[in-house]
């Protein structure tokens, strides 16, 4: 998080490489970043490689001018010798900056990502390369209590065990649900109990 805000604040030129598994947090790190840049009227950049197929390598061109470029996904493009050449070629434009920072992400280490091109896995592995793991379910009790204090909610820990039995475990599902208990709360002047909470969403 140090290292991700220092990108964003201009603190900290180069490259970083995030690398975890789906619902790890990598999308969520990035998106903060950019919102942290823009907070700062700072410039930033953020593309999910997933959709490569949809669009062209030339939208890469000239990232190296913004303050921040968040390319997520990376190993979308691996076996993709137009994109995996696109990608190096940014990760030299960007190298050559002194106030540009490259955050990339993908489900595996820059070795095991699947890369034809050697230039490219030896240009990630260049700069910081941070593991990402998922959370524990009572590291996602912590968030969503502290999520709730955020917005003036107090979550029992009854309560917060009881969505993470009932409900898909990843944090965008649980935040947005709770965002919705939110709003039903004040709409009904009730507090969070389970009863409610089953009653809202019809469990």
């Amino acid at each position: 998080i140090q290292t991700l805000r220092a990108c964003a604040e201009g603190h900290s030129q180069g490259a970083v490489y995030l690398w975890g598994p789906v619902k790890s947090g990598r999308t969520h790190l990035m998106h903060a970043a950019c919102a942290h840049a823009n907070e700062l009227e700072r410039s930033s950049f953020y593309i999910p490689l997933g959709i490569h197929a949809s669009i062209s390598t030339a939208l890469l061109e000239g990232l190296e001018q913004l303050d921040l470029v968040c390319i997520d996904d990376v190993d979308a493009i691996a076996g993709h010798p137009l994109w995996e050449e696109a990608i190096f070629d940014l990760y030299n434009r960007v190298a050559e900056q002194k106030h540009c920072a490259l955050v990339v992400s993908g489900s595996a280490a820059p070795i095991d990502a699947g890369f034809a091109l050697p230039d490219l896995v030896s240009r990630m592995q260049w700069g910081l390369n941070y593991q990402l793991q998922p959370m524990a379910d009572e590291e996602k009790l912590v968030a969503l209590q502290r999520r709730a204090a955020m917005r003036g909610l107090q979550l029992p820990e009854d309560v917060g065990r009881f969505l993470l039995n009932r409900l898909a475990r990843d944090l965008r599902t649980l935040f947005d649900v709770l965002d919705r208990l939110d709003k039903a709360s004040m709409v009904h002047q009730r507090k969070l109990t389970i009863p409610f909470i089953k009653e809202m969403l019809r469990l």
